[in-house]
């Protein structure tokens, strides 16, 4: 199992029967294809849909559905489309549930930056200073390193997406909750140890309890 496919497989478990959830461009996108069978849930694109399914099968894309990132989806039944004044509507309203995000850094403080890319274009933060603001909970979906260089970090070097705490970060390493103490650590992977993962976190990590085995969909 690859790092992405393990995150993905343990973020689908904290999506709870009945929720509206927004799923983020890249790795967050993945989780919908690991939800248990019993679970029905409302998946919200800004870009003006609720109701997305998992990526269908090869050759059978609909270049019309799509989610925010232009990854081609499926639509489960009674799925509709909106337009993005009500999209945002619904996120800046605090409707949503929960939301699913990549990151590129996360600090002591619990707070994301996952817009700028250093020495690259971007198009600017798209919906996540939105999502991250006014969605109920607010989930990581990112690696635990980049390069060997660590992403949970005691401040962000780079431009904060929100200032506001996440409520929760899963890595393949690992699953870290940020609260007013700081970030603690609930979680480690099988194939990892506490010392592994306070290793790659450059980032102070409460350890008060043993963790336990990180569970995955």
């Amino acid at each position: 199992m690859n790092p992405k496919e393990r995150i993905a497989r343990r973020v689908a478990l904290e999506v709870q029967p009945g929720s509206l959830v927004n799923l983020g461009i890249g790795l967050p996108s993945m989780v919908a294809n690991y939800l248990p069978e019993h679970v029905d849930v409302f998946f919200q694109a800004e870009n003006g849909v609720i109701g997305l399914g998992a990526r269908p099968p090869e050759g059978m894309e609909d270049p019309n559905l799509t989610d925010a990132g232009g990854g081609f989806v499926t639509a489960v039944p009674g799925a509709a489309s909106i337009d993005s004044a009500m999209s945002f509507g619904i996120i800046r309203g605090g409707h949503l549930d929960m939301t699913v995000l990549g990151g590129l850094q996360v600090d002591e403080r619990g707070y994301l930056a996952n817009w700028m890319v250093p020495g690259k274009m971007v198009p600017g933060m798209g919906g996540a200073m939105d999502l991250v603001a006014g969605a109920k909970r607010v989930i990581v979906a990112m690696v635990h390193t980049a390069k060997g260089t660590p992403k949970i970090v005691p401040e962000c070097a780079l431009p904060l997406t929100a200032e506001r705490r996440v409520s929760l970060i899963v890595t393949e390493m690992a699953v870290i909750e940020p609260t007013e103490e700081g970030l603690v650590l609930r979680e480690v992977a099988s194939d990892s140890s506490v010392d592994d993962v306070i290793a790659a976190t450059s980032a102070k990590l409460i350890v008060d309890e043993p963790p336990s085995e990180m569970k995955l969909a």
